[in-house]
């Protein structure tokens, strides 16, 4: 028998003020060392009751972007030393073109470091039936057209998870997340990969044989061909502002 669940709002307002403030902080409308102004202040500005800012506020709290001071009230932090990896998901939607493009750039160089280690692990590590499963998802790109169906992501689930190493997973989730960020220009990017140019086949038979040194030879001849993707994709732009300038 199922639940009884209420019906959910598609946003709540508190989202849209985390939302706001969030982004004010990531593209510097506060500083850090800042206050945010008081909550009846934010209250009135956007529009809502003061719970929703009271809700919005412990959201940024939460994921390290500002301190409550009692009695000082909330002091904007310098995400880049207290956030963690979900702040990648959150700088991918805000901002502006330039330091986005910057942010996948560093997303995917950290997408090839920990798939090149995680796949080395995997060979050390990985029982049996983890082989095994590693071996069936990388089967999977046998005719594949290299569309986003889930593939490439299931193949590389498949090696973080026999790579036993729980931050290799949580990283993969964050990266996730900026990726389905950003979808348009990742299916770009992501093109070589999904579409096994490099195969994964090549990768999953070196983890299967418990060779470390070759399972990260090829994983980071693999991952590396979004990093060049995008190295590309940055000379393209740069040429067509260059010839509208």
């Amino acid at each position: 028998m199922s639940p009884d669940f209420a019906p959910v709002p598609r946003q709540s307002v508190s989202d849209g003020v985390f939302h706001e403030l969030r982004d004010a902080v990531l593209d510097g409308r506060f500083a850090p060392g800042e206050s945010l102004p008081p909550e009846r202040q934010l209250a009135e500005s956007f529009a809502v009751n003061r719970h929703a800012v009271r809700e919005a506020v412990k959201r940024l709290q939460e994921a390290g972007f500002v301190r409550v001071v009692h009695g000082g009230g909330t002091q904007v932090l310098d995400v880049r030393r207290t956030a963690g990896l979900d702040l990648l998901a959150h700088l991918a939607r805000a901002g502006e073109e330039e330091p986005r493009t910057r942010l996948i750039r560093d997303g995917l160089e950290m997408r090839r470091c920990i798939g090149v280690e995680a796949a080395r692990l995997a060979a050390t590590r990985a029982d049996a039936q983890a082989r095994q499963r590693i071996v069936g998802a990388a089967a999977a790109y046998r005719g594949h057209d290299g569309t986003a169906d889930g593939t490439d992501r299931a193949f590389w689930a498949e090696v973080v998870d026999a790579s036993d190493n729980l931050a290799f997973r949580l990283s993969l989730n964050s990266l996730v997340h900026a990726i389905d960020a950003n979808p348009g220009l990742m299916d770009e990017l992501l093109a070589d990969d999904r579409s096994d140019r490099t195969p994964h086949a090549e990768l999953a038979e070196a983890i299967a044989a418990g060779d470390p040194d070759r399972s990260a030879e090829v994983a980071g001849r693999i991952l590396g061909q979004a990093v060049t993707a995008l190295e590309r994709h940055t000379r393209r732009v740069a040429r067509r502002r260059t010839r509208s300038a």
